[in-house]
């Protein structure tokens, strides 16, 4: 049976009693996991091209994101380490499973003390295999890789890093939000040929496409169903746009545990665009999607004792 995991990434806004909110509301809309993000804005890095952006003939080149609005922004939003510890509590107390992303290789001992029997690693880091072969090494039972703006090869080198662990890639498309259009379902059958668990993080916008691209991935026997999830109004957290709310997120789970036929029949009658959504199995990345890989590749990173920056794929002790 396909699992959710409930997002939350800083739709708490930093608030511990919203992030408990959230934690509660995913479990009781019948989320599996309940995720956080374990990024911390010291991490940030400053890639000065990013502050100006650049285009060139009308089209952009670079993203504009000036650090220190961007780390003024993240900083209100860090859950430090004794917070981690209160997110599993929370977990334990509502009786779902906690779940992490990590974002750079200094975290990784942290998050193994914590005991997550799960993490999982960005689409940006799909291909930052120093880091994803130190997770392979550690005793992280399980792992989770995003593969939005990745490379084929990219991603079969993560697989083969991973062959010995229990490890899943999900199809994902890196725009946000992500059009019907550019969903490309019939992707996650071809991340079969390096995986027997396959699963999906999407980020429709739900007020326009509902649950259209989750309940038919339905169809591809997905090990995990991804989602960004916030308690507050929409308009109240940078990810509102792509997130589900209580409501929809119990559909979603209720959706989960029915019967393909079901699923088969409820696609006929409700998802007109099923057909044109299955798209190709290989593609091109997209002008916006490269924009985006460029820009949040690299965008955190450890450091090492001299306190120079060790990005996630350098071949360098930290």
């Amino acid at each position: 049976m396909t699992k959710i995991i409930a997002e939350l990434c800083q739709n708490h806004n930093g608030d511990l009693k919203i992030l408990e909110e959230m934690v509660h509301s995913a479990s009781e809309s019948g989320a599996d996991y309940a995720k956080i993000q374990s990024m911390l804005s010291k991490n940030l890095t400053h890639r000065k091209r990013f502050d100006e952006g650049f285009i060139e003939g009308g089209e952009i080149r670079v993203r504009k994101r000036p650090y220190k609005a961007e780390y003024e922004r993240l900083s209100k939003l860090d859950l430090n380490d004794e917070q981690h510890h209160i997110f599993i509590d929370y977990c334990k107390k509502y009786k779902i499973k906690p779940m992490t992303t990590i974002f750079d290789r200094s975290r990784l001992g942290f998050l193994e003390s914590l005991n997550f029997e799960t993490i999982k690693v960005s689409s940006f880091d799909c291909a930052s295999h120093k880091m994803i072969e130190e997770i392979s090494n550690s005793k992280i039972k399980e792992v989770i890789v995003s593969t939005g703006c990745a490379y084929d090869h990219e991603i079969k080198k993560t697989s083969q890093i991973l062959k010995n662990k229990d490890f899943t890639l999900m199809h994902c498309i890196s725009l946000y939000p992500t059009p019907l259009s550019e969903v490309h379902l019939d992707r996650i059958e071809y991340l079969r040929d390096f995986s027997k668990n396959v699963g999906l993080s999407e980020h429709s916008n739900s007020d326009l496409d509902g649950l259209k691209i989750s309940i038919s991935s339905l169809m591809y026997d997905v090990k995990y169903i991804e989602r960004h999830f916030t308690i507050l109004a929409k308009n109240q957290t940078k990810d509102g746009i792509v997130s589900l709310n209580p409501s929809e997120l119990k559909t979603l789970c209720n959706m989960a545990k029915k019967p393909k036929s079901f699923i088969k029949d409820y696609i006929s009658s409700n998802i007109k665009e099923f057909e044109s959504m299955k798209g190709h199995k290989q593609r091109e990345l997209s002008h916006e999607e490269l924009l985006n890989r460029d820009y949040y590749r690299g965008r955190f990173a450890s450091k090492n004792k001299k306190g120079e920056l060790v990005f996630n794929w350098e071949d360098k002790p930290i």
